[in-house]
């Protein structure tokens, strides 16, 4: 079944361009030119694998669509596009759920990669009836279950989204090991990601509101100065 696209774009021909070329790989896509067009979509369709928001529509913004979604969705992966190239713009919109930000003017072809990149972290869970060891993975007070994409502190669920499940997933597969940043970077974005290094710190910042005790102070994701990060269970 062909994944499906939502684009949310207000200017005409970037949406048209956006969705021929998503069309011509066989995604299936819908178009709306607001955000509340974009939500009465969501509302009445069937679940979008991914949604991609310009920043600048009528009325509500594309910041204010993402964190609706997100709030109500941590499976859907959104990619924010904006004219705006400036790093506090970047950080707002990855740290209110966007999984990826591209800005104006973008390659098709990259915007594409992308997509099909956030498609692949889409219901990643092993197929019916796979049971094995692996699909729950213990750390201290954590458990990582691929099967429902869930972590688990002190049998409590924690909802993450996709690209956060993925970090976590890295973690729990090198516990202990001090993680590059560029390692997490491709092992959650893939080795042909030509973004910014940021969106981990900002990923880990999320994460970090989510899972530990005190954030400001955290005892499991930890900062390994001046190269990246170890988890500790």
């Amino acid at each position: 079944m062909s994944k499906r696209i939502l684009v949310v774009e207000d200017e005409a021909p970037i949406r048209e361009l956006i969705a021929l070329n998503l069309r011509l790989v066989d995604f299936y896509v819908e178009e709306a030119d607001s955000a509340e067009k974009a939500l009465e979509l969501i509302e009445i369709n069937e679940p979008y694998d991914v949604a991609i928001l310009d920043v600048m529509l009528p009325g509500m913004n594309g910041f204010s669509l993402c964190e609706t979604i997100r709030s109500n969705n941590n499976s859907i992966g959104i990619i924010i596009l904006s004219a705006k190239s400036q790093e506090q713009d970047k950080i707002q919109g990855l740290s209110i759920g966007a999984d990826d930000y591209m800005t104006k003017p973008f390659s098709v072809s990259e915007l594409l990669a992308r997509v099909e990149a956030l498609c692949r972290r889409v219901n990643r869970a092993p197929a019916s009836g796979e049971n094995t060891q692996a699909d729950r993975i213990q750390s201290g007070i954590f458990a990582l279950d691929r099967k429902s994409r869930i972590l688990y502190k002190q049998d409590k669920a924690i909802d993450l989204t996709q690209v956060e499940f993925q970090i976590m997933e890295l973690f729990f597969e090198n516990q202990g090991a001090a993680l590059v940043r560029e390692k997490i970077l491709e092992g959650v974005w893939g080795e042909n990601y030509f973004g910014d290094v940021k969106i981990v710190d900002v990923n880990i910042r999320r994460l970090r509101m989510k899972i530990e005790d005190e954030p400001s102070s955290p005892q499991h994701i930890l900062t390994v100065w001046g190269y990246g990060y170890r988890w500790k269970g």
